[in-house]
């Protein structure tokens, strides 16, 4: 029950953030002024990032459903080329838009990395899966979408830091490592306790 309860919350946290990436990319009156900013700034990259990358985030969640890979392999199959195209146009366009965000230098090595990582997670997960080496396929997939994640975890950190009255300009250089560092770590720490087994059951 505790892997059900953690595999749902991922899965609606992760849908919230995508139905807000996308509303931010497409209508221009539902951005804040941090958007705003960030479009003004980068307007293909940034609506290219927010768009294909909240697709990836509402596809990927599902990627992780047995009953889904079991009993619908073509829709399995489907969903994550879906998922892949569009890590690939969010994943170029945010390292392209990496550069130009808030933060300063640490938060552009910050951003960077994530999008340099993600891309290559995700072309190693395809390249397995294309092999037909699943089991290897399944742990590059959950590197990826553990990357992708950052999206949701971007959005908890800010508004801690806020409430603990972090100013945002010390904060944000510092949650551009943390919202994907941990999520990494978590990942691998998944695989050493076997934790795909659990997961397979729970989903």
């Amino acid at each position: 029950m505790p892997q059900k309860a953690a595999w749902v919350t991922m899965s609606v946290l992760a849908v919230l953030v995508a139905l807000y990436a996308l509303s931010v990319a497409l209508v221009p009156g539902a951005r804040g002024r941090f958007v705003v900013d960030l479009v003004a700034r980068g307007s293909s990259r940034a609506i290219g990032h927010m768009l294909f990358g909240g697709i990836a985030l509402a596809f990927g969640a599902f990627q992780f459903s047995s009953r889904i890979r079991v009993h619908r392999p073509r829709l399995h199959r489907r969903l994550g080329l879906v998922y892949v195209l569009m890590v690939a146009v969010s994943g170029v366009s945010a390292l392209l838009l990496a550069p130009i965000s808030d933060g300063g230098l640490t938060a552009h090595y910050g951003f960077g990395m994530l999008a340099v990582l993600w891309l290559g997670t995700t072309a190693a997960a395809y390249t397995k899966a294309r092999s037909r080496d699943y089991e290897a396929h399944r742990e590059w997939m959950i590197r990826s979408y553990a990357l992708c994640l950052a999206a949701v975890t971007l959005r908890l950190y800010l508004p801690a830091s806020a409430v603990a009255g972090i100013p945002f300009d010390d904060a944000y250089p510092v949650i551009s490592w943390l919202c994907w560092v941990p999520n990494l770590v978590a990942a691998e720490w998944f695989f050493v306790r076997g934790g795909f087994v659990r997961l397979e059951s729970a989903a």
